[in-house]
């Protein structure tokens, strides 16, 4: 299973979002360290709302997808940009 999938299926089981995207980036930091070709999923970005961030902070919103994909970065996932919102809430995307 990909990368990708994985934490798909993570966010989904844990905050039943209304909406959700999973993008790898990787791509985007080819050559930004020696010998890395931007392939593989060592950059995601996840976009989520769900009315589980309802009256969370932003900072509280972040841990708590952290704390749901702490495997993932202790495997090695290099960086995880997270867009998280409730619903009601403005996004940029």
């Amino acid at each position: 299973m990909l990368l990708t999938d994985t934490i798909e299926k993570k966010l989904i089981e844990a905050f039943h979002p209304e909406r959700l995207a999973v993008i790898n980036e990787s791509h985007m930091h080819a050559g930004h360290q020696p010998g890395f070709d931007g392939g593989g999923e060592t950059h995601m970005r996840v976009r989520i709302v769900s009315s589980a961030f309802t009256g969370m902070s932003r900072v509280a919103r972040h841990r708590a997808i952290n704390d749901v994909l702490k495997p993932e970065l202790d495997a090695g996932l290099h960086a995880l940009a997270v867009e998280p919102a409730a619903p009601g809430e403005a996004t940029r995307w």
